[in-house]
């Protein structure tokens, strides 16, 4: 345990960073699985639309500083072309 008051500040930050990282981390993983399970399911709407939503969450987890700018984009490009592939030929 710790002994000082600012050692005991620290491990209440730190807990409040992880609870708050934990629930980003968590949203971000059921955003991508929302994506990929209508990909998977072969329902190209729900999966743009899943892909929409994905797309306005991970720009906003940037303008937060919570996703660095080209991880953001890449995992959207990626979800992207899973849309893209099932995407019906017109």
């Amino acid at each position: 345990m710790a002994n000082v008051k600012s050692a005991e500040k620290r491990i209440r930050q730190t807990r409040k960073r992880t609870e708050r990282n934990r629930y980003y981390r968590t949203r971000i993983k059921t955003i991508t699985k929302n994506v990929e399970t209508a990909v998977a399911e072969g329902n190209y709407e729900a999966a743009l639309n899943a892909w929409k939503v994905a797309n306005k969450k991970f720009q906003s987890f940037i303008n937060k500083g919570i996703l660095k700018k080209n991880t953001a984009r890449r995992k959207i490009s990626r979800l992207h072309n899973l849309v893209k592939s099932i995407e019906p030929s017109a």
